[in-house]
């Protein structure tokens, strides 16, 4: 059964702004509840438009590089979804991913899994990494696939020609669908999105970067599900820089989505 989402009514959204660190808020907070965000940045953007503070529902991602994580305290100051980096390629896996996983979800945070692609291996090949690595858990958000392109990689920099890496995402998405009952997200990133047409991709939906602008401007005429817009951010419970993201919609569309697209 699906916790049932009630938006609290004062929603500090002005903590997104920018700024130091917040003074952390104390205590848990039910599983299912959409927490304001109560979040700084080190490094805010001057935002025109639509600022992400005007979206009720925020979260982050996780990875090796945050160590440690207070997810009580992350969710209780605004941490509503998480997704947390499992795998890489065909044979890495982030040695922090069990505990966050575990400890995210323990919290009442909705948590799901996202791989980073590599260039230099098959799309069939990395999905199978991904699900040897990741459970099939109720409640779990869908899986994600991280598209970038990896210029500091030590072992592969290659730039994929576009119809190879639509046609290897594309298995790799299959192949992640079929095993968890659940299409993936894509994160992208606008120069790969932009440079190998990554609409292509057929039967999933859009996670966004994008610091700088509103994902209308920088992605004109994409749908979106989630938006990060920042890799500065400031969040009580998680030290050094954390990326911040938004839902694209309301706290009933939220709801919504979850009971549509959770495990």
């Amino acid at each position: 059964m699906k916790p049932i989402l009630v938006l609290v009514m004062s929603l500090a959204l002005a903590a997104c702004g920018g700024g130091p660190s917040p003074e952390p808020r104390a205590g848990a907070t039910l599983p299912g509840v959409v927490i304001a965000p109560n979040f700084g940045d080190r490094d805010p953007h001057p935002w025109q438009g639509r600022a992400p503070s005007s979206y009720p529902v925020h979260g982050t991602d996780t990875s090796r590089y945050q160590e440690e994580v207070d997810w009580v305290t992350a969710r209780a100051n605004g941490v509503n979804f998480t997704f947390i980096k499992a795998t890489e390629g065909v044979d890495d896996a982030d040695p922090k991913f069990r505990e966050h996983w575990n400890s995210a979800r323990a919290a009442g945070v909705a948590t799901g899994a996202y791989h980073f692609w590599y260039h230099c291996a098959p799309g069939r090949a990395q999905a199978q990494n991904f699900i040897r690595r990741v459970p099939r858990s109720p409640g779990a958000l869908p899986p994600v696939l991280d598209l970038e392109w990896t210029p500091f990689s030590p072992t592969c920099t290659r730039r994929t020609p576009q119809a190879e890496l639509l046609a290897e995402a594309q298995a790799y998405i299959d192949t992640v669908a079929r095993h968890y009952g659940q299409m993936p997200i894509v994160y992208v990133s606008p120069d790969i999105f932009e440079a190998r047409e990554l609409w292509r991709l057929r039967g999933v939906e859009f996670w966004l970067r994008s610091v700088a602008g509103h994902p209308s401007q920088v992605y004109p005429g994409t749908r979106w599900t989630f938006w990060q817009y920042s890799g500065t951010g400031r969040i009580p419970g998680k030290s050094g820089d954390a990326d911040l993201n938004v839902f694209a919609g309301s706290a009933a569309d939220w709801r919504d989505w979850l009971a549509r697209r959770t495990q």
